[in-house]
């Protein structure tokens, strides 16, 4: 293997990875919230309506629903996660961030790696989240785990005049929607 070949080994590009993700979420000393609900409140800012419940969460953060639970319990306990009722079904449960939540996530600790990342061009930045989302849906497949991406990147989208239509859930789509998580993603 030539110098060239080495530096762009695949176990060097997923111990990058893994780095850079553990380095990003590393707990601040002044942070109150752990890895664990910095990624909960990421999450239900994200997230499209129909995907912001606890066991969405759970699939996203790649653990058991209780785990993911006791998560979302601890962030609606502080107040920065409020639970709303279900408009098509009463009994499912959505979670919203309240207004404290949307001010603890101007203090993410993922700014930085945000930060580093807009120093890239826009066709870097194009090139890699192409890249990530293909890995992201590979790995989620081979490990029997749901995929997660975005509406206006998902096989169930089509565009309308103003915006888009979901032909999984059977609804039109807001231009807001279209770059938020769905859990009924599905890759093409």
């Amino acid at each position: 293997m030539n110098m060239t070949e080495s530096l762009a080994a695949t176990d060097r590009i997923a111990e990058l990875l893994i780095h850079i993700g553990r380095a990003s979420r590393s707990e601040d000393a002044r942070s109150e919230l752990t890895a664990a609900q910095w990624t909960c409140l990421r999450f239900f800012s994200r997230a499209n309506q129909s995907t912001r419940t606890p066991s969405a969460f759970a699939d996203f953060q790649a653990t058991t629903r209780g785990t993911a639970s006791q998560i979302v319990k601890s962030m609606e306990q502080r107040g920065l996660i409020a639970r709303k009722k279900s408009h098509t079904d009463g009994r499912s449960t959505r979670f919203d961030l309240t207004d404290a939540g949307w001010r603890a996530l101007e203090n993410d600790p993922l700014g930085v790696l945000i930060a580093a990342l807009d120093e890239l061009g826009v066709a870097q930045r194009k090139a890699l989240l192409a890249s990530l989302s293909q890995i992201s849906s590979v790995l989620a497949d081979r490990k029997g785990l749901r995929a997660f991406g975005t509406c206006s990147d998902c096989t169930h989208f089509s565009l309308t005049n103003d915006s888009g239509y979901c032909a999984c859930m059977a609804a039109e789509l807001t231009e807001a929607d279209l770059g938020k998580l769905c859990a009924s993603y599905t890759g093409g």
